[in-house]
């Protein structure tokens, strides 16, 4: 009798074990938005109100302005995550007709001053001291200098987040680069269909994906409103399969997984 109750003990306890694991390692998405665009706030943020979701907001100084500044507070104390997308926004390409703003100019410390003073922003706006990071147009260089082992020396951000395509999807944490974190930067015009499929990668993967929006329903670099409410619908579906996340905690559950 004894050892038929330590064998359903056993049982159980292996079943437990198993329901925990399955429920720490879920698929992770996680929705970033860059450069705080108003379409974010007039049209990003009610649609995850509204799908009861998080996200992440990449914000540049540039457009965080004493205007703009009041509702990015409440965006934060909401729960949404602030992060860090430079003051100043400098990139090669987008720099072009402004030489202050073309990251071909800009030294190491230039660059990292930069990140510093953002960080110092943010935290006049929302009172936290740990941040992620987005490269500016996905450049991990300035001034033909590669800058991503100096952030790691910094200690200023956690995590930093690159560029990619649709196929963008974290399977290996193990070597998986803290500070090169892919990402699906999506296009123009990208339907819902071709949002949820990435989705639907990740869910097969068992891994985590990132999205990288920039205007939804305005701006620039627009994914439709329309777009974006579908894709919101089907995770707020798929709820219990999949773990939306801010960036930070995402990150922080692909690092647990590591060590695992």
């Amino acid at each position: 009798m004894k050892r038929i109750i330590c064998f359903f003990l056993l049982l159980n306890t292996v079943v437990l074990v198993h329901a925990q694991s399955a429920k720490k390692h879920k698929p992770i998405i996680m929705l970033t938005y860059d450069d705080a665009l108003q379409s974010q706030l007039d049209i990003a943020i009610p649609q995850l109100d509204s799908a009861h979701l998080t996200g992440t907001f990449f914000l540049a100084g540039n457009n965080t302005t004493r205007l703009t500044i009041p509702a990015w507070r409440r965006v934060a104390q909401k729960g949404y995550e602030l992060a860090n997308h430079t003051l100043f926004h400098p990139c090669v390409t987008g720099g072009k007709g402004d030489p202050a703003k073309n990251s071909a100019n800009y030294t190491v410390y230039s660059i990292m001053r930069e990140i510093e003073g953002m960080n110092s922003l943010l935290y006049a706006i929302d009172g936290k001291t740990d941040r992620t990071y987005a490269y500016p147009c996905c450049e991990l260089s300035v001034g033909g200098v590669n800058y991503v082992d100096t952030l790691r020396a910094s200690g200023l951000v956690k995590y930093a987040r690159i560029g990619g395509g649709a196929d963008a999807v974290i399977t290996d944490s193990k070597d998986l680069d803290p500070l090169k974190i892919p990402s699906w930067g999506v296009a123009s015009n990208t339907t819902g269909d071709e949002l949820i499929a990435f989705v639907k990668k990740v869910q097969l993967s068992g891994g985590a994906g990132v999205f990288m929006f920039h205007g939804v329903g305005g701006d620039y670099l627009t994914t439709p409103a329309l777009a974006h409410r579908q894709l919101l619908t089907y995770l707020q579906q798929h709820r219990k399969e999949i773990d939306v996340l801010t960036f930070k905690e995402g990150m922080d559950r692909v690092a647990n997984v590591k060590h695992d």
